[in-house]
């Protein structure tokens, strides 16, 4: 049966450290946004670990998509959920709720941490995300069906391995920089990607692929811009409305209103040749 905890309790720490494969989930804050559904795979230690009961980290591989990754640096936002489930034996699905940082490849954060955790940086490394945990949910998995696992891919490994290879032999076009300026700089919705590849493809002016199709798609750097009435405007415009008749009913600036009405009505007495109206006006 489904339960929750503020800390991933230990035994479901050693049951999730022995996965093969787990999923993130994101979305942007708009919501016009796509989620967004990443699976994840590789051995704990090397592509994910728990640090502790409240912290997870995985090793952010190199993709066409950068969705992940402009979720969480979406000011405001930083939302993500990792799930596993099991595959074999009784069933099992584990959820994660927390808030993620990325921690881009080339950065002192990520140095300092890819030492200390003692995380192995292979050819394709783009980030290592890590997660703050404030929930961890665990629930049945019976309809889950069962597979046996046969072995990890190393299609994405060795595809990166002969990029870097051929970057090192002097072929400068195959630099990760440029990948990431093409496909990694801006998300499908239009929110800015990877720093990296953004700095990148201004410095080698690289237009991004097109990620998004049909007549919604939105353009790069807009997305989230609102037109017309908002009901945010409204709250605005009545908020104001209040102001001011608070102003203008308050004692002390209905005083001040008299005491300056009086200093215009002296000065126009004293003034030659005034219209005849300030004639008439009186104390």
């Amino acid at each position: 049966m489904g339960a929750f905890y503020e800390t991933i309790p230990e035994n479901q720490i050693q049951w999730a450290l022995k996965q093969k494969v787990f999923w993130v989930a994101t979305a942007p804050l708009s919501g016009n946004g796509h989620v967004n559904i990443s699976p994840k795979g590789g051995e704990s230690g090397s592509y994910f670990g728990i640090i502790d009961n409240k912290t997870f980290w995985y090793l952010d591989m190199t993709g066409s998509g950068i969705e992940t990754i402009s979720h969480l640096l979406e000011p405001g936002n930083g939302r993500i959920t990792i799930l596993f489930n099991a595959f074999d034996g009784p069933p099992r699905i584990l959820r994660f709720w927390g808030k993620g940082r990325v921690l881009e490849h080339g950065s002192s954060e990520f140095n300092e941490f890819v030492e200390k955790q003692n995380v192995p940086v292979i050819p394709g490394t783009r980030s290592i995300i890590v997660a703050s945990l404030h929930q961890v949910g665990s629930s049945c998995g019976y309809s889950v069906p069962l597979f046996d696992f046969k072995e990890f891919r190393t299609t994405l490994n060795d595809f990166f391995k002969r990029k870097e290879d051929k970057y090192l032999a002097g072929n400068e076009k195959e630099s990760m920089d440029r990948y990431w300026a093409l496909k990694n700089a801006w998300s499908m919705d239009g929110l800015p990607g990877m720093p990296r590849g953004m700095a990148a493809g201004r410095a080698y002016a690289i237009e991004p692929i097109k990620k998004f199709v049909g007549p919604l798609a939105p353009k790069n750097g807009v997305f989230g811009a609102r037109k017309g009435f908002a009901i945010e405007h409204l709250v605005i415009i009545v908020l104001a409305i209040l102001l001011a008749m608070s102003l203008a009913t308050h004692p002390v600036f209905q005083d001040q209103a008299r005491a300056k009405l009086r200093d215009v009505m002296q000065q126009a007495k004293m003034v030659p040749g005034a219209l005849p109206s300030s004639a008439r006006i009186r104390d």
